[in-house]
């Protein structure tokens, strides 16, 4: 048990629901989280919110995937931007964004894809995080954009501390 591999491939995805923990070094991630350490009965587990949890969610590559794969799924599922929005908001939160939340995620939105489409080589970096490989049939600049909006949203202190 002293060195981990991870899984590839589907193993990957099925190993994901479960955490290799060692007492003596239990994962980054989860002590980050303030996940218990496992010496005494947990009940209710602490919540959580430090800038340290922020870079994870942000930049971990499990999120990040995470974020890609959800955008894909909102692009196909709905026509136009606001019903994917609310997609997204219904599944991360389960409910639609209030009025002025809406503005300010449409305004990340617009400034997302502004900025994929002056950079299309930080996109295509973007939505290659992860094993899961891109749908090419998605614009890369339009996926990327969409990606770091659902990495936002997924970081939003509703989200994480339901």
């Amino acid at each position: 048990t002293r060195d981990y591999k991870r899984e590839n491939g589907e193993n990957l995805y099925r190993r994901s629901m479960y955490t290799f923990w060692k007492r003596s070094a239990p994962p980054a991630s989860m002590e980050v989280l303030n996940a218990p350490n496992r010496e005494t009965c947990t009940v209710r587990r602490d919540r959580t919110n430090t800038p340290i949890a922020a870079l994870l969610t942000l930049n971990d590559i499990q999120f990040v995937e995470a974020a890609r794969v959800l955008a894909e799924r909102a692009m196909k599922a709905h026509p136009d931007d606001l019903a994917r929005i609310n997609g997204i908001a219904r599944r991360l939160l389960a409910r639609e964004f209030k009025p002025q939340e809406l503005e300010i995620v449409q305004q990340s939105l617009a400034d997302l894809k502004a900025h994929y489409a002056t950079k299309p080589a930080d996109a295509s970096k973007l939505i290659s995080f992860g094993e899961s490989k891109a749908d090419p049939s998605l614009s890369v600049g339009e996926l990327a954009a969409w990606t770091m909006l659902v990495n936002e949203l997924m970081n939003l202190d509703e989200v994480l501390n339901k």
